[in-house]
């Protein structure tokens, strides 16, 4: 392959908000590979009780990474065309319908790191699921049902690829109601649960909860805002930075618990000299 062949995007070629969504993609599949593997590293690093929690991050991180691997490269192709495009109006219509299929890639993702996720926030209370059977049942089918629908929503486009407005904002409602049903159940299980934890443990676990509410309520706005005249581009910036900050934050809240509750059951001079430094 000549190196003449290869496309590789630049403001010289293509607009800088494409060029800054190129970016924010590449970034985010970086930044989950990398947790992805500080999380295999630093295992043992962690309490016995917070090693399956670590695990799940990795499993989470490295599907995320995955998926941005397959969305950034549709995007890159994505910008090849754009950069032939001769006019602002086939460009923005080459991104809007772009966005409608990379939305198949995150979706896919969604569907088996949230619930992940959600599983990750049960352990950090500790709570057996016998305990808790109904609310854990409640809380993934409510996940099911948010991921499903926004799919199916998204899914409501004509035959040239473009979005019809009525058919996907109903479904938008049907996942958003799920979505509220997900922090209800979180904040009834913390009422319950919280007491048999560590206070690290009951930070951790409002971090993680504060950050759903917040971080997850970006994706029903840019759900909306999709069927608006707007540039997708801002909506795929959006949707990265927040996918970093719940699923790369959730991770490093639970090992900073680990990490810490290892510390206090393990005296500070419980090392090898050779390592100390003087």
């Amino acid at each position: 392959m000549e190196l003449s062949d290869l496309f590789v995007p630049t403001a010289a070629r293509i607009d800088m908000v494409s060029m800054l969504t190129y970016f924010f993609l590449l970034a985010s599949m970086y930044a989950f590979l990398g947790n992805f593997l500080f999380s295999i590293i630093s295992n043992g690093l962690t309490v016995p009780e917070h090693r399956l929690t670590r695990t799940m991050g990795a499993v989470v991180a490295g599907i995320a990474a995955l998926s941005y691997y397959f969305i950034q490269n549709y995007y890159q192709h994505m910008l090849t065309d754009l950069a032939r495009l001769g006019t602002l109006a086939e460009q923005q219509d080459l991104i809007r319908t772009s966005y409608n299929a990379i939305g198949q890639y995150r979706y896919i993702s969604w569907s088996i790191t949230t619930p992940i996720m959600l599983l990750t926030m049960v352990l950090l209370l500790r709570i057996d699921p016998m305990q808790a059977k109904g609310s854990i049942v409640a809380l993934l089918l409510a996940d099911f049902l948010m991921v499903l629908t926004g799919y199916i929503g998204e899914q409501q486009l004509d035959a040239t690829g473009h979005i019809v407005m009525g058919p996907k904002l109903f479904w938008g409602a049907v996942s958003t109601v799920a979505y509220l049903v997900v922090p209800f159940v979180l904040w009834r299980l913390w009422n319950r649960f919280k007491n048999q934890v560590t206070a690290v443990e009951r930070r951790a676990f409002k971090l993680a909860a504060i950050s759903t509410v917040t971080t997850w309520g970006v994706y029903p706005v840019g759900y909306v805002l999709s069927v608006f005249p707007i540039n997708m581009n801002y909506v795929h910036i959006g949707f990265s930075i927040a996918d970093v900050i719940n699923k790369v934050g959730l991770s490093v809240a639970v090992y900073l618990v680990g990490k810490t509750m290892l510390d206090e059951r393990v005296p500070k001079d419980a090392t090898q000299p050779a390592y100390n430094i003087g």
